[in-house]
């Protein structure tokens, strides 16, 4: 499960706009807004969910759930290491956007 706050939280680390987590998901942008706009837990359907949570990881991001290892506990996103281990395919504006932002070659995230 991802909450709306820590998919605006994942979004704003990775420096992308709605639009850009849009593209590099593959999922649209009023599907996009309407996931951040969720009181709590964001809602849609399973492939949306994974598609969101996969491109969201594959750029780097952890999402904290609750009761996952965290120094203060509860929810949160965090930074992983630069380098990326699951690939996906992502368009080449947001791959070099990710790059920058994470410090990383571009062709890692293609």
């Amino acid at each position: 499960m991802i909450t709306a706050a820590q998919l605006r939280a994942a979004r704003a680390l990775l420096g992308l706009d709605q639009r850009g987590l849009a593209e590099a998901s593959k999922l649209s942008l009023p599907t996009i807004q309407r996931m951040e706009a969720s009181d709590g837990v964001v809602r849609g359907t399973v492939d949306s969910l994974m598609k969101l949570i996969g491109a969201i990881e594959a750029a780097g991001v952890l999402l904290i759930n609750d009761g996952d290892s965290s120094l203060e506990g509860g929810r949160g996103v965090r930074l992983r290491e630069p380098h990326v281990t699951k690939r996906t395919r992502v368009s080449a504006r947001n791959r070099s956007q990710l790059a920058r932002r994470m410090g990383v070659a571009s062709r890692r995230l293609e």
